[in-house]
């Protein structure tokens, strides 16, 4: 990446501090673009969600997987849940996408209360040897008593196909037959997976995130206190690909000494990403203890309040500039971590030389979160977050510590602890964020005239502009 303007003159940047410069582009399509990370992680896509726990779960880590990103499932976790998210994980089927399903004796509230944690916008209801006998939608529940059983409303009409039905297919047969959801059925009259018409589009476009076993790959955090080789050694039993050590303040001596023990533990060739750090010495220090992947970013997360209460931290876009400078020298890569917003951010941080960003808090508005739906007094949907570092969490994190040594920790709050994140029309999914932010990515390489990440990094041109300079740049709104 180069400066427009003199590299000495240019103070601490954030992403809105900054814009790319067009150039010259031979890129005849946006689809000629590969944007895969170069990171060695098997990543196809430079998406990472946060290991956040109103964020990341099992349902996250399915949808983002199939889409070529990675989840990294929390600390806070406890390794028999995690034991069997990773096995959920490494079954799933790289097209076809796991259903909500019901009995038909269940009432219809149940059903509506299940039909938002997938965005298929169905429930599937089988049979007790998970045999499809019916489909029921929000529609079949109009004006019908809640606590009527589903087989008095659900539909009996069921177009199927067999699991040789290609995502091409899939499309035109819903399409031809005017049906939202399509039951794929395997040979015994089971219920293998669904698809939808988006799903069969992105399974064309996306890639899922594979292991060299074909399966989808699994990521899991290890916090740094006693007893992190301990932990690093169950999650290798559990097949875990990638490990996580995290912490808010990586660079300590807490941190080097945990590294060292997971990498100790689980060899060599697994992929192990430490965070967080802000600074070229700390990203070196990470990657001589044991760090393939470092994390940067302190204070820019949309549930972090670690620079108002301590003023530390540093703009994002110069701590990942200079990061990842240091992690390029010495064989390694970085992941840029929180304060994605917009599409124009990622592409941002990803021709300062991010291999991936992470964040957190926009993935909790989606279907796919952990959390349970809730209405407001104005009939809008929202999920409740909270931070990695708020009071909340660090209760759930300490809860079977003594009652004193909870408060004390509770004392030194770094988070929000209690917030509403809406669900968006239109970003209701997490596809539908990968969509956004996926479509703008390949366009922004076109725009620089290169056909890869590496290439987007060695050739992209960053100015800085004014806050005016920035507004302009947005869509007016007229009302």
């Amino acid at each position: 990446m180069h400066f427009l303007h003199k590299e000495d003159e240019v103070k601490e940047l954030t992403y809105e501090d900054a814009f790319l410069l067009p150039q010259y582009s031979e890129i005849r399509s946006r689809m000629d673009v590969d944007i895969t990370p170069p990171d060695g992680t098997g990543a196809t896509i430079p998406i990472v969600v946060a290991n956040m726990t109103s964020a990341a779960g099992k349902r996250m880590a399915e949808t983002v997987t199939r889409r070529g990103g990675l989840v990294i499932l929390p600390q806070d976790m406890p390794l028999d849940r995690i034991e069997t998210i990773v096995q959920y994980l490494k079954t799933r089927h790289p097209i076809f996408e796991t259903p909500v399903t019901l009995e038909e004796t269940e009432c219809i509230q149940t059903g509506l209360s299940l039909i938002h944690k997938r965005a298929h916008g169905a429930v599937i209801i089988v049979d007790k040897n998970n045999r499809p006998v019916g489909v029921f939608t929000e529609k079949d529940a109009e004006a019908k008593d809640r606590f009527a059983v589903l087989r008095e409303v659900m539909s009996r009409s069921i177009i199927s196909a067999d699991e040789q039905i290609t995502p091409r297919e899939a499309f035109e047969r819903l399409h031809s037959e005017h049906i939202p959801i399509l039951p794929i059925i395997k040979k015994s009259g089971e219920l293998s997976g669904v698809i939808t018409a988006k799903g069969a589009v992105r399974s064309t476009i996306y890639k899922p995130a594979l292991n060299g076993k074909g399966e989808f790959l699994t990521a899991v955090a290890i916090g740094i206190s006693n007893g992190a080789d301990k932990r690093a050694e169950a999650l290798l039993k559990m097949g875990v690909d990638i490990f996580a050590v995290d912490t808010a303040h990586g660079h300590s001596q807490r941190m080097i000494e945990a590294l060292k023990a997971v990498r100790s533990v689980i060899g060599k060739d697994r992929i192990i990403y430490a965070g967080t750090v802000t600074t070229a010495k700390g990203t070196e220090d990470l990657i001589k203890a044991g760090a393939n992947i470092v994390k940067v970013g302190i204070g820019a997360g949309g549930s972090c309040i670690t620079r108002m209460r301590t003023a530390h931290g540093r703009p994002q876009l110069s701590a990942v500039i200079e990061c990842a400078k240091a992690a390029r020298a010495a064989g390694a890569y970085i992941w840029s971590d929180a304060g994605i917003r917009e599409p124009r951010d990622l592409a941002l941080v990803l021709a300062a030389g991010a291999a991936s960003a992470m964040w957190g808090t926009p993935w909790v508005g989606t279907y796919e979160s952990p959390g349970d739906i809730h209405e407001d007094e104005d009939g809008r949907l929202y999920k409740i977050n909270f931070g990695m570092a708020s009071r909340k969490a660090v209760h759930d994190r300490s809860r079977n510590d003594d009652v004193f040594t909870q408060a004390l920790k509770e004392y030194f709050e770094e988070g929000i602890s209690e917030g509403r994140i809406y669900i968006k029309p239109g970003l209701e999914s997490a596809e539908d964020i990968i969509d956004l932010m996926m479509s703008g990515l390949r366009s922004a390489l076109s725009y620089s005239g290169v056909r890869n990440l590496s290439e987007f990094h060695e050739k992209a041109v960053l100015g800085v502009q004014t806050t005016a300079g920035f507004q302009e740049g947005k869509a007016l709104h007229r009302y």
